[in-house]
């Protein structure tokens, strides 16, 4: 039996888009009687893994471990990543990378996947972007040393830090900025933040959120690291905010949250340089400088308590106002506006069973979606893996007979994609980026990690990063 093909495209470079790309090659055997497979990633960044490398806090290297499955796929010779390629129409911060338009890239590949992530974080209406004011992955991708080379925050001269959002990337960036600087110096901490973070003023961290406890999104591992933390202290809850009402049973998740707030932090508050704060039914609303001191901002706050008939916050009525010196705001991402497919109710792409579909309802022949991209900004890596492997199964089921799975009605076909493409062709565009240095390839990849984990390893850490330019530079050198 004949079998078509199939030349995949993946727009992404992070977990879900290596993800995708093991599922196939891995179901997809490499011997003469399988049908020719080819995955060819792109990504806006110079190094592979996305989220994984700039998103995953620097003291959880186990998170990380994902990334040796991800060599081993790209060992496979059917895999080839590029790096350093906007695709499309999305707009990038980036300076130094090249554009390669929807048209070339669907000129040579026979089906296209966008794995592109939510990139964009989302503001409060009430506190925009300001000197006294960052989303949080503006922070993030300061200490994880992200080619949008964000400015470092002016710590030394911060003592009071404001987070809004109670989910995990607000504990991350608590505990990178109340954790003593001798304890981050062993993980993957770019020298430079280090740096800025031992002349750190900090004293006091306030997380907020506009719920209760049981409502809170982070997870019982991060509150345990920041009951934990060796220099710090919690202020003490109320044990009525730890109560649940009489007629709720919280999960076992909950169950476990409660349990370790009521314990408290291992050190007793106020025996501590640092403190930090859970300040729930807290939601914010405005914020102003002080026109005592320039430094200090008000940040007024409405108390809130939760409906429980819809289980949203509801304000009371009372509102109170704190002083502090920068606000970070952690409410979820969102996709690129720009981004080809985008659809604005949504924040992401459109998808039903991770094929595309378009303003109309119909869905696009041979193009698809898969992690953030389409479902938004939810899940860790193990879900991200499931609907990875879910969309690949269904590309899969578009190639190969025996897995052909029913196709949606009015599927649109007026994207040009190629049926019959040279398998091993790649767009112009990345081939003169290739010959001329300014497109990385995973091999190149591989010698980066080498140098920096061997960076890092002289000073008695897990590695040393380097930026674009530093890594350009040493590539440049390597391959004289």
């Amino acid at each position: 039996m004949s079998v078509k093909p199939l030349k995949l495209a993946i727009v992404g470079g992070g977990p879900s888009a290596f993800y995708v790309a093991s599922r196939i090659l891995s179901l997809v055997p490499n011997v003469t009687t399988s049908p020719p497979v080819r995955v060819h990633l792109f990504d806006r960044l110079w190094a592979p893994h996305g989220l994984v490398r700039y998103g995953v806090a620097p003291d959880h290297p186990e998170v990380k471990n994902c990334t040796h499955k991800f060599d081993d796929t790209a060992t496979d010779p059917r895999f080839r990543f590029f790096g350093n390629i906007n695709v499309g129409d999305a707009v990038t911060p980036i300076p130094h990378t090249r554009q390669l338009s929807l048209t070339s890239l669907f000129h040579h590949y026979s089906h296209v996947l966008f794995a592109t992530g939510c990139t964009l974080p989302t503001l409060h209406s009430a506190l925009p972007p300001s000197q006294h004011c960052i989303p949080a992955i503006s922070l993030v991708h300061w200490y994880t040393k992200h080619p949008d080379r964000p400015a470092p925050p002016a710590l030394d001269k911060i003592s009071h830090v404001s987070l809004i959002g109670n989910g995990n990337v607000s504990l991350d960036v608590a505990r990178m900025l109340l954790t003593p600087v001798s304890h981050l110096a062993q993980y993957d901490v770019p020298q430079h933040v280090l740096d800025v973070l031992s002349r750190s003023k900090v004293k006091h961290v306030s997380i907020f959120g506009r719920r209760g406890p049981l409502e809170a999104a982070f997870a019982a591992k991060e509150l345990r690291e920041m009951i934990n933390l060796p220099d710090s202290s919690m202020v003490p809850l109320d044990p009525a905010i730890l109560t649940p009402p009489s007629d709720t049973k919280p999960t076992r998740q909950q169950s476990r949250i409660l349990q370790i707030l009521n314990k408290g932090s291992k050190n007793a508050f106020g025996s501590t340089p640092k403190t930090w704060s859970l300040d729930f039914y807290r939601s914010p609303t405005g914020l102003a400088i002080s026109s005592d001191d320039p430094s200090t901002a008000h940040l007024s706050l409405a108390h809130t308590m939760v409906d429980p008939n819809t289980q949203r916050a509801v304000p009371t009525g009372e509102t109170s106002t704190i002083n502090t010196s920068l606000v970070v705001t952690s409410l979820g991402f969102h996709g690129e506006p720009s981004a080809s497919y985008y659809d604005p109710g949504l924040g992401h792409l459109r998808t039903l069973g991770a094929r595309i579909i378009t303003n109309d309802g119909r869905a696009l022949k041979n193009v698809y979606a898969s992690g953030w991209a389409a479902t938004g900004s939810k899940g860790v890596l193990a879900s991200t893996m499931i609907n990875a492997y879910a969309a690949a199964d269904t590309v899969l089921g578009d190639v190969l007979p025996d897995r052909e799975p029913e196709e949606p009605k009015n599927l649109l076909e007026d994207v040009v994609l190629n049926p019959n493409p040279e398998l091993d062709s790649i767009p112009k565009e990345v081939d003169e980026g290739i010959k001329d240095g300014g497109i990385t390839l995973y091999e190149d990849w591989k010698k980066v990690d080498a140098e920096e984990v061997r960076r890092g390893q002289e000073i008695g850490k897990e590695r040393e990063r380097m930026g674009w330019e530093e890594a350009e530079k040493f590539l440049r050198i390597i391959k004289r």
